[in-house]
């Protein structure tokens, strides 16, 4: 008789690592960014922690912050109800389009359609939260 081949078992499966969102922002260029944000978003906002609203939201302290939040800006109820916490990720693609993202917004901004532009702005607001 033959001895018997012991069995061969498939390895156990890899264990997945938790699911990360990438993160679109993480090259961004802070100069570059605040050159954006004179250029495009000054007339209508500001990072100056000591302003207040304008036509926009005083953005300083945004990373991290419930949108449609900034007290005593009027809101529309499609950004207050909209849930969306801005992060690297959420602002990256809402500044795509925003009236996309947040249908009902009066954001009367087009949006930017270049990736590294939006990362360098986002990494921008970043800085200054």
């Amino acid at each position: 008789a033959t001895p018997e081949k012991p069995k061969t078992r498939a390895p156990p499966p890899k264990q997945q690592q938790p699911h990360t969102p990438a993160t679109h922002c993480t090259m961004g260029d802070v100069k570059k960014g605040a050159a954006t944000f004179k250029k495009k978003c000054t007339q209508c906002h500001s990072v100056d922690p000591t302003a207040g609203n304008a036509t926009g939201p005083n953005l300083y302290g945004i990373v991290g912050r419930q949108a449609g939040t900034v007290p005593g800006f009027a809101y529309t109820d499609a950004n207050k109800t909209s849930g969306i916490i801005w992060t690297e990720d959420t602002l990256f693609e809402y500044l795509e389009a925003p009236k996309k993202y947040i249908k009902g917004t009066k954001m009367a901004f087009a949006g930017i359609k270049k990736p590294k532009e939006r990362r360098d702005l986002v990494a921008f607001l970043k800085e200054n939260s």
